[in-house]
């Protein structure tokens, strides 16, 4: 449900599943608010263990140690920003971090577009078997795949290389995605073939009718590829802290991990602060492009 203000009439304008004609009677008034207070209570529920960590970084001290302890600060020491900034030297694990996201987010929008567009509209003969072993990796567990792929990354089947310390496995899992394999394949669908057969008749080949009309159909998934192969990059644990056995590329979530244990807690709830905001910016901007290229499913008009 959403609200939009009408700017000639001055009249609040509905959409969703209850209409303005539906928002008349009574028992849907008391539905509608009722929901919309569900909703209120849910976000604050969600939002308020990200901001009492964030307000807690710049507490003073002393009010750590406080009985009965505060969830607001009553004072607020901003100078710790830039002092656990430096001594932890979270610079270099930043630039790790953002290198690992940008070349994650470049690849899975590549291959998992790629893969995607083939599915969708080349269909080349046994694609339909390839979708179904896409659909059936879904269903494997994840830690069923674990050993297999360690193996593969101290031992690469190509060359027989040795990936450890190095962000290159990480890159490349994020572009196998299966569930963003589907989504490209079903955003594609949506778009109308004859739109392609058209460029055909006018002499486009398939790289240029993807390049000239396929891609700029489809900036609303690409804006949800960046954003969600983002978040996976940035806040991925697992395999960074598995793979990445030099201190000098760890990530920040494998860093905080490692010595949030031995600092005291204002300095771990700042370093945490560290590793929150980042993603929190990037969801809050673009917030409305994950929805609309997650549900668009073709183009209308």
């Amino acid at each position: 449900m959403s609200l939009k203000m009408n700017k000639k009439k001055g009249a609040v304008r509905r959409e969703g599943v209850i209409s303005d004609l539906d928002y008349k009677y009574p028992k849907t008034k008391i539905l509608y608010w009722a929901i919309f207070a569900a909703m209120c209570v849910a976000a604050a529920i969600c939002l308020a263990p990200p901001l009492w960590v964030i307000l807690s970084s710049v507490k003073d001290t002393k009010e750590f140690y406080q009985i009965p302890p505060t969830l607001v600060p009553h004072s607020y020491d901003f100078s710790k920003i830039g002092k656990i900034w430096s001594q932890f030297a979270f610079g270099k694990y930043y630039m790790n971090t953002i290198f690992l996201t940008v070349y994650s987010i470049a690849w899975s929008i590549f291959s998992n577009g790629l893969a995607g567009y083939v599915l969708s509209k080349i269909k080349p003969r046994g694609s339909s078997v390839v979708f179904a072993l896409i659909l059936a990796s879904m269903m494997i567990p994840t830690s069923v795949s674990m050993v297999p792929v360690y193996k593969n990354i101290i031992n690469f089947p190509i060359g027989g290389f040795n990936l450890i310390n190095t962000f290159l496995p990480m890159i490349l899992m994020t572009g196998c995605n299966a569930f963003m394999t589907i989504v490209y394949k079903s955003f594609f669908d949506g778009i109308p073939t004859a739109l392609l057969e058209a460029a055909k008749i006018d002499g486009c080949g398939e790289i240029r009718s993807f390049a000239h009309i396929v891609l700029p159909l489809s900036k609303p998934i690409i804006f949800t590829a960046i954003i969600l192969a983002f978040n996976h990059a940035w806040a991925d644990f697992f395999w960074p802290n598995l793979v990445l056995k030099d201190r000098s590329t760890y990530t920040v979530i494998v860093e905080v991990f490692h010595i949030k244990t031995s600092i005291p807690q204002d300095q771990a709830l700042m370093i945490l602060s560290f590793a929150i905001i980042p993603p929190a910016i990037m969801f809050l901007i673009f917030q409305k492009n994950i929805m609309q290229g997650l549900t668009m499913s073709g183009i209308k008009g």
